[in-house]
C-alpha cells in the first residue's frame, strides 16, 4: 500500500518537473489534438502572444487566430500535407517566429496530435519552401495598422474607427496624456482612402504661439523679420489630399482657433501675411487631454469650433482600464526594443505581476519608456531589482486578478478532458453519440459523463 502511494507521489512529481522544464524552454511548445484543439502550451506563449497559459489551454486553434494572434495559419498545410511544416510566422505583439508543427499519426495515418514549436529567428540555416515562406517586413507592416488590445473598451474604439475611417468626417480623440491618442489618428489615416497621401502631425502645446500660426498656415514673402524668402508652406498645404492631426488642440490661441475654423468650413485660408487665399483638401483629426467641453463652457474655447471638431468622439481609456492589455503591450514593447539595441532581454513573473498590479499614471507612454530603460540598462533578465524604486513602491496587490497556475501537467490535461467531455455530451445528450464523437468506447464515455457532467441540469444516469 505505502509503494503504490510512493508510486503516485513519483509520477506526480515527474509531472511538475516535466511541466517546470517545459516552462524554462526558450521556444515554444503548445500541443493539439485531432480537433485541433489545444491540450498543452508552455510559457513562452505569453512571451509570444501576450496571453495566459490558463486562456489558451482548452481552446480551438480558430478561437486564436481568427484573433489574429499569429499570422499566417500554420494547422491548415499540416491537415493537407500529414507531414511537418515550416513557415514563418509574426504574432500578435510584433515576434517573428519560425514555427514548424509536426502531426504524429496513426495506423490509419490519421492525425491524432500536432506538435508545434515556435523560436525566434536567430540563425540562417533553417529550409522554408517557396510556397510557404511569408515576408516578415510585410507582416510587420500590416500589424503596425493593428492597435494591441484584448480590452472590450478599446475593442469598441476599434471598431468605431473601422466604421469612420473611410469617411472624411473630422474626429476629436480624447484621453489622458500617453493613451494612445496620436496611435489611434495613424490608425484611422492608414484605414482611410487617404492613406496614400500623407499624415501630418503637430502638437500643439509644443510651439509656441507665434510660430504655430506660421507653421500650420505658412507665411508669405516679407511677412516678417527673418522670413525666408519666397515664403514657406505651411504644413495645411503640404499635407493636402491627407489627414493633418492635431495634437493638445486645447492650447491653441483664440486667433488660430478662428483661422482653423474657416479652414475646415471653407477648405481655405490665408498664409501669415499673404494675400492670396490657397485652397486644400484635407482632413483633420484632433486630441487633448483637456475637457474642451468645460473650456467652451468657460469661454476658453470657441464652441463652433468644438463642434465642428467634435463630429466624432472616441475616447481612449487609460491603462490601468485595461488590466488585460498590459502584459502584450509589455512583450510588444520588449520586442521592439530587442531588435533596435540588438539584444535579448527577458522578463522575469515576478515583474510582470508589479507591472500588472501598477496603475500606470502615465499610461502607456510610461510603460514603453521603462521597457526601453529597462532594456537598455539590465543584464539578461529584467528583475525586480532592475525596476525604478517609485514603481515597486506604488503597486496594489490586492487588486491583482491574476489566476494563480495550475499545479500539474497532470491538472492540466484533467481540464482540458473536463471540457472537451462537457461540450461532446452538452451538444449530444447521450453516452453514445459523444463516444462516437470522441472515438472512445461507451464504457469510457460513460464514466467520463458521470466525472464531469452530473452537476448538469440535463444529466441522465
Amino acid at each position: 500500500m505505502n509503494h503504490s502511494m510512493n508510486d503516485e507521489k513519483k509520477i506526480e512529481m515527474s509531472n511538475e518537473v516535466l511541466k517546470k522544464i517545459l516552462d524554462h524552454s526558450p521556444n515554444e511548445i503548445y500541443v493539439l489534438d485531432k480537433d485541433a484543439r489545444i491540450v498543452y502550451v508552455n510559457k513562452a506563449c505569453e512571451r509570444h502572444y501576450g496571453i495566459k497559459l490558463e486562456n489558451v489551454v482548452g481552446k480551438t486553434n480558430d478561437e486564436l487566430t481568427t484573433k489574429d494572434y499569429w499570422k499566417p495559419p500554420i494547422l491548415p498545410l499540416v491537415f493537407k500535407e500529414k507531414k511537418a511544416v515550416t513557415i514563418k510566422q509574426i504574432t500578435y505583439v510584433g515576434k517573428e517566429l519560425i514555427t514548424t508543427a509536426i502531426p504524429l499519426l496513426n495506423d490509419k495515418q490519421e492525425i491524432e496530435l500536432i506538435i508545434t514549436t515556435g523560436q525566434e529567428p536567430n540563425y540562417k540555416d533553417i529550409h522554408i519552401s517557396d510556397e510557404q515562406e511569408i515576408e516578415a517586413a510585410d507582416l510587420t507592416d500590416a500589424y503596425k495598422e493593428n492597435v494591441i488590445t484584448n480590452n472590450e473598451k478599446m475593442n469598441n474604439v476599434i471598431k468605431l474607427c473601422d466604421k469612420v475611417a473611410r469617411v472624411d468626417t473630422n474626429i476629436l480623440i480624447q484621453g489622458e496624456s500617453g493613451t494612445g491618442k496620436g496611435v489611434i489618428a495613424k490608425y484611422l489615416h492608414k484605414k482611410s482612402h487617404r492613406s496614400h497621401a500623407p499624415f501630418l502631425s503637430i502638437n500643439c502645446a509644443a510651439i509656441p504661439e507665434e510660430l504655430l500660426e506660421s507653421e500650420l498656415f505658412g507665411y508669405a514673402e516679407g511677412a516678417f523679420t527673418g522670413a525666408v524668402k519666397n515664403g514657406k508652406q505651411g504644413l495645411l498645404e503640404i499635407a493636402n489630399g491627407g489627414t493633418v492631426f492635431l495634437d493638445e488642440i486645447g492650447e491653441i490661441s483664440p486667433k488660430i482657433q478662428a483661422k482653423l475654423l474657416q479652414v475646415i468650413q471653407d477648405l481655405e485660408f490665408l498664409p501669415v501675411g499673404g494675400k492670396e487665399v490657397k485652397k486644400v483638401d484635407i482632413r483633420i483629426l484632433s486630441a487633448t487631454n483637456r475637457n474642451l467641453y468645460e473650456m467652451v463652457q468657460n469661454k476658453q474655447f470657441r464652441e463652433d469650433l468644438y463642434y465642428r471638431l467634435n463630429v466624432v468622439n472616441l475616447q481612449i481609456p487609460p491603462l490601468r482600464e485595461r488590466k488585460e492589455d498590459i502584459i502584450p503591450l509589455t512583450y510588444y514593447f520588449l520586442s521592439a526594443f530587442n531588435r533596435k539595441y540588438q539584444v535579448n532581454r527577458i522578463i522575469s513573473q515576478e515583474v510582470l505581476d508589479i507591472f500588472y498590479n501598477y496603475e500606470w499614471p502615465g499610461n502607456i507612454r510610461q510603460l514603453e519608456n521603462l521597457i526601453e530603460s529597462l532594456v537598455v540598462t539590465s543584464d539578461g533578465m529584467i528583475q525586480v531589482s532592475d525596476l525604478p524604486p517609485i514603481i515597486v513602491e506604488n503597486i496594489k496587490p490586492h487588486v491583482s486578478s491574476v489566476k494563480p497556475s495550475l499545479s500539474s501537467l497532470q491538472s492540466i490535461l484533467e481540464e482540458v478532458e473536463k471540457n472537451i467531455v462537457v461540450d461532446s455530451y452538452t451538444k449530444y445528450r447521450s453516452t453514445r453519440k459523444v463516444a462516437e464523437h470522441l472515438s472512445i468506447s461507451q464504457s469510457k464515455a460513460s464514466r467520463l459523463v458521470r466525472k464531469y457532467c452530473s452537476d448538469l441540469d440535463f444529466y441522465k444516469d
